[in-house]
């Protein structure tokens, strides 16, 4: 980790496209325009644009500079291996498909309770802790979305783990369907240093509604971006905040703010306040996430949680809503399963209608 120059990533998941292949002419120049701002960090996986990131990453980046000009990270996804013995060719192509020998960093990608037993199962971490003493990758961890208590059980079975990549923001902070600070909490107590990705929540929080912006100007002259990256990158422990940018205008505003990089101000911390405020404003569904609701379901549904799935659907309309209710589902009780019982409705101090709000709650995610 000593070769890190800065904190601020390149995330190659959301690469300039002409069509369906990558814009490979402005990806050279955004790689030339990072690595010659002092950054260095990179981060590809093979799922990312069906494959397209990794070689475009060859194209511009690992063809025409120097090994120790940068780090690349790449990921073991559960999807390309059914069994152990598919992990080493995996890896393998992984290595061929970017053009390097090794990866400075390897995760075991988007780890959660379901998935995990599917790599236990595989042996994947031991594979990786392997390869790792072979040389080909010089630093092993994880990429997480589950709930904080999971992500305990992982690191307390794997103290091999030496870093661990979160989604971290401002709004996912203390939302309890994410539970960013929860997690980030426990990557400090087992004194693991974080990789950040989606800062800006996939583009959201730098789209934000006229009051939310306003909010902003009032507090100062950044741009939404600004105010995103900078507070994960504040945080102690942070190894690393990563953004998927897309273009040469994302690429040229961010090196900008992080090339000298100064956490919040206080007024500014403010100001990100308001816009959450703002933004939980907007939710449906007041759940204070109390759990009383939990422990009395004889169907497990982990209301509070698809709860707050539901509220980030309403206001941000994209597919990370989706993706976490998948997760809280994965080997919990769906919305659907509700069996009407009332038990929940008799222990919300908020009276709220339970039962008809996980009607509403299948019929969007179901």
């Amino acid at each position: 980790m000593e070769r890190i120059q800065k904190k601020f990533g390149f995330g190659c998941m959301r690469l300039p496209m002409q069509g369906e292949e990558v814009n490979l002419e402005e990806f050279s120049r955004m790689v030339d325009t990072f690595l010659e701002n002092g950054f260095n960090y990179f981060d590809t996986a093979h799922g990312y644009l069906d494959g397209k990131s990794e070689t475009a990453l060859r194209t511009c980046l690992t063809s025409r500079y120097p090994r120790e000009r940068y780090i690349l990270t790449d990921k073991l996804t559960d999807e390309y291996f059914k069994k152990q013995e598919d992990i080493r060719p995996f890896f393998q192509s992984q290595l061929d498909a970017c053009g390097v020998d090794y990866f400075d960093f390897y995760l075991m990608h988007a780890q959660n309770a379901r998935n995990f037993k599917h790599f236990k199962a595989c042996r994947a971490y031991e594979t990786a802790l392997e390869l790792k003493k072979e040389g080909k990758l010089r630093h092993f961890g994880i990429s997480f979305h589950d709930s904080a208590a999971v992500l305990d059980g992982i690191l307390t079975e794997y103290p091999q783990i030496e870093v661990v990549q979160l989604q971290f923001n401002y709004v996912d902070y203390d939302d309890p369907s994410v539970q960013s600070r929860a997690c980030y909490e426990v990557c400090r107590k087992h004194g693991k240093p974080v990789i950040v990705m989606e800062p800006c929540k996939g583009g959201k929080l730098t789209d934000l509604p006229d009051r939310a912006l306003e909010a902003l100007a009032a507090h100062g002259t950044g741009k939404p971006a600004s105010y995103a990256i900078r507070f994960a990158a504040g945080f102690d422990g942070m190894l690393m905040v990563l953004s998927g940018m897309s273009n040469m205008a994302q690429m040229e505003e961010n090196v900008g703010f992080m090339k000298d990089f100064q956490p919040l101000s206080p007024e500014e911390r403010e100001a990100v306040n308001e816009v959450c405020a703002i933004l939980k404003e907007m939710n449906t569904i007041p759940c204070t996430a109390c759990r009383y609701c939990v422990a009395g379901c004889p169907m497990h549904i982990p209301i509070p949680s698809l709860f707050a799935c539901m509220n980030n659907k309403q206001i941000y309309r994209n597919w990370n809503a989706d993706f976490y209710y998948g997760v809280y589902t994965a080997q919990r009780g769906k919305a659907s399963d509700c069996i009407k019982c009332g038990k929940c409705e008799a222990a919300c101090p908020q009276h709220l209608p339970i039962r008809q709000l996980l009607e509403t709650v299948a019929q969007e995610f179901e």
